[in-house]
């Protein structure tokens, strides 16, 4: 078993940067060395930033970016800042130059050929060049909507098409979600960001999409289709980061369509909002294959978005390690599995 502990810095300590933190405080074999915010937070401790008490841990400060990641410094950098793989490039390059590895929870990146050929090209390249390795996941994309599906498909002797659905509570994210799926805002303004092509709603359909064909060996011949409609509420709804009044817009039904030979043959439906239970929603993960054999599964209520995305991110860091140097995505690597040990056992010499 590896003597030291896995060392881990932290870029981020939003909704989800937070919550792995404390995920990590509370494994065994891991320590946060270092945790990398913005402007005024720099200097602070980082436990004015959780819900865990510091005890009688070694306090840690938070800094830059600069300051705090140095060649050597760590064996991973989590960073959970971005949802596009362009805004969040930057950032693993810096860290990548530096000979650490990355896990980044920027959903495009858990598939990032489907629409950023040329950087995850580059990325692979810096990666290899430097001998570290750097994955994109998450709940979803990164296991709900394209890894599930894949391993549940290695049951078929043949598949002849693919329904993935999501009906989800938005409320544990952070304001950068909220934004992206319009929570909060009117109607018109929805649609009039959607028109403009400046609402995402849920980030990861291409990804999940492509990463599923590519599995299977489909080729798609058709470009994604995206649709997104509001999802109004009739109540009043209140979640951490977000404030709905009745009439407003509570979240975004999304929907996406991949084509092989202009057939229909992987669809998502994925309609997701702050607080559904107000009105009577519930929520579930829903797989439905037709092949040989058909399969169906459900899992309900859903597996929660928050706490999914921290756990896979942090389940992963044993694998990234491990991994040959490079880019990498959920089907590149062993399978997510809790880490309920040390994590130093998972480790390879």
């Amino acid at each position: 078993m590896r003597k030291d502990n896995v060392r881990v810095i932290v870029w981020g300590l939003g909704a989800m940067g937070k919550g792995i933190a404390e995920m990590l405080l509370n494994k065994k074999g891991v320590d946060i060395v270092g945790a990398v915010v913005r402007g005024d937070k720099i200097g602070k401790s980082m436990y004015d930033f959780l819900d865990i008490e510091r005890g009688n841990r070694k306090d840690l400060l938070t800094g830059s970016y600069e300051d705090v990641i140095k060649e050597g410094v760590a064996d991973i950098v989590v960073i959970a800042t971005d949802s596009f793989t362009r805004d969040s490039f930057d950032k693993m390059k810096y860290c990548l130059e530096r000979k650490i590895n990355v896990v980044s929870t920027a959903e495009e990146m858990a598939y990032p050929q489907a629409q950023e050929p040329e950087l995850a090209k580059e990325l692979d390249r810096i990666a290899k060049e430097n001998g570290v390795t750097v994955l994109g996941t998450g709940i979803n994309p990164g296991l709900i909507m394209d890894l599930l599906v894949i391993t549940l498909t290695g049951a078929c002797i043949d598949v002849e098409s693919i329904k993935a659905e999501r009906i989800n509570n938005l409320s544990p994210f952070g304001p950068a979600v909220m934004h992206g799926q319009g929570v909060g805002i009117t109607v018109d303004t929805f649609n009039k960001r959607v028109a403009e092509n400046d609402l995402a709603g849920h980030v990861g359909f291409p990804e999940s999409i492509t990463m599923i064909a590519d599995a299977l060996g489909w080729k798609l011949s058709d470009e994604i289709k995206l649709d997104r409609a509001p999802i109004v509420s009739s109540v009043y709804r209140k979640a951490p980061y977000a404030e709905v009044q009745p009439g407003d817009v509570a979240g975004c039904n999304m929907k996406g369509f991949g084509y092989v030979d202009g057939e229909l043959k992987i669809e998502m439906l994925h309609p997701q909002q702050v607080e559904p239970q107000l009105e009577g929603g519930t929520t579930g993960d829903y797989i439905t294959i037709k092949g040989t054999p058909n399969v169906n599964m459900q899992i309900t209520p859903e597996v929660p978005g928050g706490i999914g995305t921290i756990a896979m991110t942090v389940n992963m860091i044993p694998n990234v390690i491990n991994a040959r140097p490079g880019l990498k995505t959920m089907i590149d690597l062993p399978v997510p599995r809790a880490i309920m040990g040390d994590m130093r056992e998972l480790i390879e010499d």
